[in-house]
């Protein structure tokens, strides 16, 4: 039974904020892009770059990792590092990026018990570090479109396996708006409509015409 009198205009908990969550980018990397069938590759580059600047946008922690760079797979995408060209990338020989040390201490400085994870290949990279993280109380929301597996079942059966570990599914734009929540946020109002115009498809082409027809405050 609800009770009215406890009932108020404030969020849940359990959402996203700037100051409760870092932001997880795994393994994406040329020859893991090559591997990639699960969907367009395009969508996922751009997913994950609109995922980074929504990071940015906010001054949200973020972790960068790779796997074998110098001997396998490649260095990180350069649209992402273009993002963050100053920060720290990690690289690992681990498939599992929660049984590298360098990793862990780097998740556990941000100081953040809310962990959104974005990588490649969804049902080994993400599905691995998603388990870990769980099972060590960390709360992980898993960016289903900034990441993508071998095939399109091996990318749903992953995402299965995580939601029922516990994991919650979500969007790069779900993320961005979650983070912004409210239009009249003026100080990311701006940024936050540059990365949707850039990133958002169909939706920031529609903030485009807004801006354009009815005026450069047009809501998103």
């Amino acid at each position: 039974m609800v009770d009215i009198n406890k009932v108020t205009a404030a969020p849940s908990p359990d959402l996203l904020t700037p100051d409760n969550c870092a932001v997880l980018f795994v393994d994406h990397q040329p020859q893991m892009f090559f591997g990639t069938g699960s969907g367009d590759r395009i969508a996922i580059v751009n997913a994950a770059v609109g995922l980074a600047k929504a990071a940015k946008v906010f001054d949200v922690p973020v972790v960068l990792s790779t796997v074998a760079a110098e001997s396998f797979s490649g260095p990180i995408m350069p649209q992402l590092q273009a993002v963050y060209p100053d920060a720290e990338i990690i690289d690992r020989t681990t498939m599992n990026a929660w049984e590298d040390t360098a990793f862990v201490e780097a998740v556990k400085a941000t100081g953040r018990k809310k962990l959104v994870i974005a990588g490649l290949w969804t049902e080994v990279c993400v599905v691995l570090p998603t388990l870990s993280a769980i099972a060590q109380d960390y709360e992980v929301y898993v960016v289903t479109d900034a990441s993508g597996g071998v095939s399109p079942k091996a990318h749903e059966h992953a995402i299965q396996r995580m939601i029922q570990g516990g994991a919650i599914p979500v969007t790069w734009l779900q993320v961005l708006l979650e983070l912004q929540r409210d239009w009249a946020r003026t100080e990311t109002y701006g940024a936050v409509t540059d990365v949707v115009k850039e990133h958002g498809g169909a939706y920031g082409l529609g903030i485009v015409y807004a801006q354009a027809v009815i005026g450069a405050h047009a809501a998103g």
